[in-house]
């Protein structure tokens, strides 16, 4: 599989393109107002504690107080068993105005604020740094026990030939250390033992609430989370960001060095594989598939459904043929969607309904394979009584369309709006309530031309049968400043 990254520099935003045999499979914008704190370290004072719900307020500097919750208190558990469930009460661990050094794991999305654990977690290239865990885990992707093995060696060897190492810290070995040189792995555990004093001695001096430590640029976390050998470029269309990633790479990424390319064209970077249409069309609802079907994604705050019809594709065989066609090529459609969207929570499928429960398989096992490609993890529960296929996609950062869009000031994010009749029939309402409230000679409805032209056209009539109701006039007055909805009424 042919992939490659493409980044875009600007001086108010970076964005990088995952590129997969010629098509966008994920996209990721950092705009300098508005940058993602996930994995960023704080220095927090504790602003008030819920015994209600095992949780409390930190204040760590933003706009919105962030969250905590007491099971993100306590020592994770490496060992894959279940935590206990008698976990101390939120009260005996905070107090208010405790100061408490935490790590940011879902940015602030809507109306939330940012979530946090005290379970501190610091990456490299190969490695995870799990401060006070004494744990040694391994990506569950790595599949071969050999593999396995020799890596948990290598890090065993590396304590063993440096005593002076702190054994209380616990690491995890990344998906790309498969294959890993031992001097490679070893000299990443070595930078962030380093890194791990100098927070340290930052957690010491800081007060609260301010910034430990921050994760990298985008373009330097995609040099360092998504490099690995499958990707045969990696394109960088600004020259200084490109020799601050030669120099990045050359420390840290050393194998991508010469795939690394600067890139001087005079077409724009992301028009190579029509990334910003692509784009585009990720922020509609419907998403056309080659067969003629087609996918509608609708996202709310609770999760998001997506729907498959099977559109103009009528098959050339049976019913049952033409709708396992579609739900195939929805399961690969789903698949690359939810990671260009970077959709994240409860997201509900429904498939076209299918009688054979082989189809039925086939399709999940479609969907599965489309998965497994995600960075982020995914947990499909099957299909449900209903027909539904559940799932789970873990939620950290805003979803592409919370990240480019907010709620349409006309319908306020409902996607819908009242019709100029429905309207009209208010205005009717509210005439007759004025006319029992106040005594006057003329009513001017103020309200948008759309309206005003059905008040003098469709319904005239009306019009004429409710000033002879209330044996007052009535005028109107169209007002481009009205959207459809907006009226007033004004006594004269």
């Amino acid at each position: 599989m042919a992939e490659e990254l493409l980044i875009n520099f600007a001086p108010m935003e970076t964005r990088v393109a995952l590129i997969e045999n010629g098509m966008l499979q994920e996209v990721y914008i950092e705009r300098v107002d508005k940058k993602g704190i996930v994995g960023n370290i704080y220095k927090g004072k504790v602003a008030r504690v819920l015994p209600g719900m095992q949780a409390a307020f930190v204040d760590i500097g933003l706009e919105r107080a962030a969250f905590i919750h007491a099971a993100d208190l306590q020592p994770s558990n490496h060992n894959g068993e279940e935590r206990s469930n008698s976990e101390p009460s939120i009260s005996s661990m905070l107090r208010e105005g405790q100061s408490l050094v935490v790590q940011v794991t879902k940015d602030p999305i809507g109306t939330k604020g940012a979530r946090l654990t005290t379970n501190l977690s610091i990456p490299s290239r190969f490695l995870v740094l799990m401060p006070g865990t004494e744990h040694i885990g391994i990506s569950q992707r790595i599949e071969s026990e050999e593999e396995r093995e020799r890596l948990k060696q290598v890090v065993n060897d590396h304590f063993e030939a440096n005593p002076d190492s702190s054994v209380s810290d616990g690491f995890i070995l990344r998906t790309v250390s498969e294959g890993a040189p031992d001097h490679a792995i070893q000299s990443d555990i070595k930078f962030l033992q380093r890194l791990w004093c100098k927070i340290q001695e930052r957690m010491k001096k800081s007060k609260a609430p301010s910034v430990i430590y921050e994760d990298l640029p985008l373009h330097m976390r995609a040099l360092r989370d998504m490099a690995n050998p499958g990707i045969e470029r990696v394109r960088v269309d600004s020259r200084e960001t490109f020799q601050k990633a030669t120099d990045f790479v050359s420390s840290l990424v050393p194998e991508m060095a010469d795939r690394l390319e600067y890139y001087p064209g005079e077409r724009p970077i992301f028009d190579l594989y029509n990334v910003e249409d692509e784009i585009q069309k990720a922020l509609g609802r419907k998403v056309e598939l080659k067969s003629g079907g087609y996918l509608i994604f609708d996202q709310t705050e609770a999760m998001t459904t997506v729907d498959i019809n099977t559109g103009a594709y009528v098959g050339h065989r049976t019913l049952e043929e033409t709708i396992f066609k579609t739900n195939l090529e929805a399961a690969t459609a789903i698949g690359r969607q939810l990671r260009l969207r970077n959709l994240g929570g409860i997201i509900i499928i429904d498939f076209i309904d299918m009688e054979d429960t082989e189809h039925q398989r086939q399709v999940l096992r479609t969907l599965q394979r489309s998965l497994d490609k995600d960075h982020v993890k995914c947990k499909v529960m099957g299909v449900s009584e209903l027909g539904l296929v559940e799932m789970t996609r873990k939620r950290t950062r805003e979803s592409l369309e919370q990240l480019l869009c907010e709620p349409c000031d006309h319908c306020q994010g409902r996607g819908s709006m009242k019709t100029p009749e429905t309207v009209c029939y208010e205005i009717f309402r509210e005439i007759l309530r004025e006319a029992r409230a106040y005594d006057t000679d003329t009513y001017l409805v103020l309200a948008s031309q759309s309206v005003v032209d059905r008040l003098h056209d469709e319904e005239s009539d009306r019009v004429a049968d409710l000033q002879e109701f209330i044996g007052k006039t009535i005028r109107f007055q169209g007002d481009p400043a009205y959207t459809t909805e907006q009226f007033d009424v004004v006594l004269r």
